[in-house]
């Protein structure tokens, strides 16, 4: 079976179409508990989502700030293994029909088998990886096996790279480009700031790919403020700390699902 990086461009194509951003969130499988996490998934999706990142639960997840670090220790905690992470994306692809991605360092799939990996994300519909840590000199092996099976390969820009970096960066990639608003870890923050922008049009000027804003974007007025320039707004500390916030599972699906919204509100320029 073929992966999903067809259904990927289509949907950020589509969005354009319609005259706005893609509104892409981001969660960790297992957490709370695997099957709390596919429903998560599927909640976000029904708010409003176009596209889901599945975060693949890592001890150090070097980009992460506390609120996903915190997420990513009870999912740990609560033995999620990567075969989890395949089952959620197989059951959210099945119920949605959206692009499900994974995003996640390289250790545990250079453990696993790049191919083995690989093959089983498009066995389960997944549209590709994001893939953060994982130099582009280093990543023909992931990159031959992902287009082998259909799978998009994201890689991460940030404001520090500089233009023949980026240029790079970009050629490597597929699906999209991830542009890191700010250097640090993820995490809300008050304003996403000019820093982000500039960044994308320096991306835009590289790539034919559609260039997706993330790290710090929590409400529906930033999702608007970035929706200006960008061609799809990430989100996903925001969607866990309302799990995290949430008295129990069946709030947090509610809460995480208003969110949704609320951001497909912004990315539409109608918050």
């Amino acid at each position: 079976m073929s992966g999903n990086v067809q259904l990927l461009s289509d949907t950020l194509a589509a969005a354009r179409a319609e005259g706005r951003s893609a509104l892409i969130a981001y969660l960790p499988a297992g957490f709370p508990t695997v099957d709390g996490g596919i429903a998560a998934i599927k909640a976000v999706f029904e708010g409003g989502a176009d596209v889901v990142e599945v975060g693949l639960p890592h001890s150090d997840p070097v980009l992460d700030g506390p609120v996903i670090q915190t997420a990513d220790d009870i999912a740990l905690r609560g033995g999620v293994k990567i075969a989890d992470v395949m089952r959620t994306v197989r059951e959210a692809y099945e119920a949605t029909g959206k692009p499900v991605l994974v995003m996640t360092y390289w250790n545990p799939i250079d453990r696993y088998g790049v191919e083995r990996f690989t093959a089983e994300l498009a066995e389960a519909g997944g549209a590709g990886c994001i893939l953060p840590d994982l130099p582009v000199q280093e990543s023909a092996l992931w990159k031959e096996h992902a287009e082998k099976h259909g799978l998009a390969t994201v890689f991460v820009v940030a404001p520090s790279s500089k233009d023949a970096r980026l240029a790079e960066i970009t050629a490597a990639g597929s699906g999209f480009v991830y542009a890191a608003s700010l250097m640090g870890v993820t995490g809300t923050r008050a304003s996403v700031g000019a820093q982000a922008q500039d960044l994308v049009q320096r991306t835009r000027a590289t790539t034919e790919l559609p260039v997706c804003v993330g790290l710090g974007v929590s409400n529906a007025r930033q999702a608007a403020e970035v929706a200006g320039f960008a061609d799809g707004v990430i989100v996903g500390s925001a969607f866990v700390k309302r799990m995290l916030d949430a008295p129990d599972e069946a709030a947090g699906l509610e809460a995480v699902r208003t969110l949704a919204g609320e951001l497909a509100q912004g990315v539409r320029g109608a918050a």
